[in-house]
Order: C-alpha cells, then sequence, then structure tokens
C-alpha cells in the first residue's frame, strides 16, 4: 500500500519511499490502538535510503526494500520496575510482529549473541537495579533490512535529529555572575550556565546532529555499538572526574569531611559501581567479538565495518584497563581512611592510657590501706601477732612490680645486647682481616712481587 510522502529530515528531495506493510497484522486491527501501556517508553522510527538521507516513519515495525532499511528504537524507563515489567512494556510494543521467544531473548539478563527465529539478536544486560546509573541495557535484532534496539534509558547520541538542532552548532557565551536570567548579551549568541559547560565537558562524544547517516545495516549495527561504548566512556570520565575532587577535598579536609566520608561508605559505594561497570564491560567482551563473528559471514555487511568492529572491541578492553585504575584508586584512598581511622582510635585509647597511668597509684594507695592486715599505719591495731603484715604485703607488691618491670623491659635489654654483641663481632672480623691485609700487602712489597690472583 503506497503511504504519504514524509518530509525529510536532511537535506535533499527525494521520491515517495513505498513501506512494506506487514501482512500478519489482522486487517482491522490497530496496534497502536490496543496499547496497555501507553507513554510509558519512548518510540523512535526511522528509515534510510541507502544514499546517506533518513527520514522519520511510523511505528509499524515493517521492513524496508531494496537498498532502504529500517530501525526501530525503544527506550525503556528508568526505575523501580521489574524485569517481567519491561517484558510487558517490550510485548506491547513490538508484538505483532515478534514474537515470545524474541522478546524473551532482548530483555533477558546477561551476554547473549546467537540467531532466534532468523535474525541476529545479541544484548549486554547487566542485572543491576534498573534505577542506579550504573546499570547499562542494550539488545538488538538484526536483519538484512530492518534493526530493532532496545536500551534502558535515553543513550546518548544514538538517535537522530536535524542538522542545525544541536547546542554544539551555536556560539555560546558562558553565563556571569552579573548576568541577570532572561537577559541576553547582543551578538553573544546562546547563553550556557557553567554546569552545563562541564556536563558536556564529561561527554567523550558530539551531538546527534554531528552522527554521520548509515547507508547500510552494517553501519547502523557499528554505530549502536559505538554509541553504547561513548555512553560506558561518560561514566567513566565522571567518575574520574568526581574522584579527583574527592582527593583534592580530601587533602583540603580535616576531621568533619572525612569522618563524613567513612559514615556515608562514600568509597565503598563507588567501588561497588566500578564494580557493576566491570561486569558490563565484561558482558560487551563476550558479546562483540562473536557479532563480529557472525557478522563476517553475512553477505549485506560491509568488511570496512568488520574491521570497525574490531577497533571497538579494541577500545573496550583499553576502557576495562582504565576502569581497573579506578578500581585500584578507590581502593587506596578507603584504606587511607581506614589508616586514618586507626589513628583516631589509637589515638584516643593512648589518652585513656594516660588517664589509667595517673589513677593507677591512686588506686593502689587506697587498695593498700583499705585491706585488713595488722600494722597499717595511723591505725588502732596494736596486735603485735600481726605487726609484721604491712611489711609482707608491700613487699609481696614491690616484687609483683618488679616482675611487671622486667616484664616490659627484658626484650629491649635483650636486644640492646644483641645489637651490641654482633656490632662486637663485626668490629673484630673487620679488624683482623685489615691487619691480615696489611701483612700480605708489606711482605709482598719488600718482595717487590705481584698479588696471586
Amino acid at each position: 500500500m503506497d503511504l504519504a510522502q514524509e518530509e525529510p529530515a536532511g537535506d535533499g528531495e527525494m521520491e515517495e519511499l513505498v513501506r512494506v506493510s506487514t501482512a500478519n497484522i489482522p486487517n482491522g486491527e490497530n496496534h497502536l490502538q490496543r496499547t496497555h501501556f501507553p507513554g510509558m517508553v519512548r518510540k523512535k522510527a526511522y528509515i534510510f535510503d541507502g544514499l546517506g538521507n533518513y527520514y522519520n516513519k511510523e511505528w509499524d515495525l515493517a521492513e524496508g526494500s531494496g537498498q532502504e532499511f529500517c530501525w526501530y528504537h525503544v527506550e525503556l524507563p528508568k526505575g523501580k520496575q521489574k524485569l517481567s515489567q519491561s517484558a510487558q512494556y517490550l510485548i506491547d510494543v513490538l508484538c505483532p510482529p515478534l514474537k515470545l521467544q524474541d522478546i524473551l531473548s532482548l530483555v533477558s539478563n546477561g551476554p547473549f549473541c546467537g540467531h532466534v527465529d532468523g535474525a541476529l539478536v545479541f544484548r549486554v544486560n547487566s542485572p543491576g537495579p534498573p534505577s542506579s546509573n550504573f546499570t547499562f541495557r542494550l539488545a538488538a535484532r538484526v536483519t538484512e533490512n530492518s534493526v530493532i534496539t532496545i536500551s534502558l534509558g535515553r543513550v546518548p547520541r544514538l538517535g537522530f535529529s536535524p542538522v542545525g538542532q544541536s547546542l554544539l552548532s551555536e556560539i555560546p557565551s558562558i553565563e556571569s555572575p552579573s548576568y541577570h536570567r532572561g537577559e541576553r548579551n547582543e551578538g553573544s549568541g546562546i547563553v550556557i550556565r557553567e554546569h552545563v559547560l562541564e556536563f558536556l565537558l564529561t561527554m567523550n562524544h558530539s551531538e546527534e546532529a554531528d552522527n554521520p547517516v548509515p547507508k547500510s545495516v552494517s553501519n547502523l549495527v557499528v554505530h549502536i555499538i559505538d554509541t553504547h561504548m561513548d555512553h560506558l566512556q561518560d561514566v567513566v570520565t565522571k567518575l574520574e572526574m568526581e574522584l579527583d575532587s574527592v582527593e583534592l577535598e580530601l587533602d583540603r579536609g580535616g576531621f568533619a569531611l572525612k569522618k563524613e566520608m567513612l559514615d556515608d561508605r562514600r568509597f565503598p559505594k563507588m567501588h561497588l559501581n566500578l564494580q557493576r561497570l566491570l561486569q558490563v564491560i565484561a558482558h560487551g567482551e563476550q558479546v562483540f567479538p562473536r557479532v563480529k563473528e557472525k557478522c563476517s559471514s553475512k553477505h549485506w555487511f560491509a568488511s570496512e565495518d568488520i574491521g570497525s568492529l574490531e577497533e571497538l572491541i579494541g577500545r573496550l578492553r583499553r576502557l576495562k584497563e582504565n576502569v581497573g585504575f579506578l578500581a585500584n584508586r578507590v581502593t587506596a584512598i578507603q584504606a587511607g581512611l581506614d589508616c586514618w581511622q586507626s589513628e583516631q582510635i589509637n589515638r584516643k585509647l593512648y589518652y585513656l592510657s594516660f588517664l589509667s597511668i595517673i589513677f593507677l597509684p591512686l588506686s593502689v594507695i587506697t587498695g593498700v590501706f583499705g585491706m585488713n592486715v595488722g600494722g597499717v599505719p595511723w591505725t588502732v591495731q596494736k596486735d603485735p601477732a600481726l605487726k609484721d603484715g604491712f611489711r609482707n604485703v608491700m613487699g609481696l607488691c614491690l616484687a609483683m612490680l618488679l616482675l611487671v618491670l622486667l616484664c616490659f623491659i627484658f626484650p629491649a635489654l635483650y636486644s640492646r645486647l644483641t645489637a651490641w654483641l654482633r656490632r662486637r663481632s663485626l668490629k673484630r672480623t673487620w679488624s683482623h682481616n685489615r691487619r691480615s691485609f696489611l701483612k700480605r700487602t708489606i711482605g709482598l712489597q719488600e718482595r717487590g712481587g705481584y698479588l696471586r690472583i
């Protein structure tokens, strides 16, 4: 059936596009009207003519014909929904023509790459909570003339937008402290705030308007994996900047800041996020080489795109090394905080020991004068049979005190004695060797000979 010509999003004109409608949808059933979760997922549909132009199209899940190919993308919401809820969202927007096995292959957790119902399906879905910024889910179903992708939340640079609508295509001026909201300086163009500039500095890619339009399905697959890699790189860059700022705060901060970081468990949480990120990268290391291997056998997959996939796999390995370095830095900072906490505890114990040293003699004196022994001075006990009791108790206390002091002093005395004996033996050996060497050299000088080797 012929559909009305749509307005092209890029430059140039194109003849009316003929779209292939799906034959397995029953007549009279409108897929858009029977959605059970309207507005829960974001959908984007493009059609490419194979000549460098793309067009927005309706959501009919039809495949292209000839050089044309279609791309349908679904963005799942980032929330606390269960995995079964995400599957219901996909069933709502993708069935028909997709079947249940297609939905399960796209939404399940873990890495996967294989053929499902004649189409190449790969996914790198991490099993973390969907609301986390370190949970990445990307799945794709690739055929010769159609690509269907599912992502968790928005993936930067994944979609396409008309040229000239990007923030990076403007001539900006940074907002100054004296700048009032709603005012613009003449000739300065768009005014951006400082936090927006800091956010743009964390991006490892350009905006959507600068994306090269794919001319084949293989170009589109490379573009999807490339944007996934850029998304991972953005998260790693933000972690690096956050870690640098935290290290600077620790150098300048004092007791309160370090105590707050320990109470908030900031670095253990950061280490856990890095481990989740490493899990996502590990999934990519398992899936993307298999994608390259399976795509190399397809006649519609270009050879230069195989080389691009190989470069992306190497980039993924380098990114894994970088994340490993960040994990080591976080571990070192946490170890430093643990040492600082131990020092604080030891200092408090030192103060407690100092107080114990002060009050221990007082407790000894009160204990001595509180004993029920005759002969204690300044008492009224005059029994001659108990006149030596005080002397015996004081002698016992003195013996116990000498024993305790001997236990503390003996290791130091023993180490000093062994060190003195070692130095004395070394000095004696050196003097003996020196005298023997002088005797040999003097004898050789008198004979005028040479030293035998």
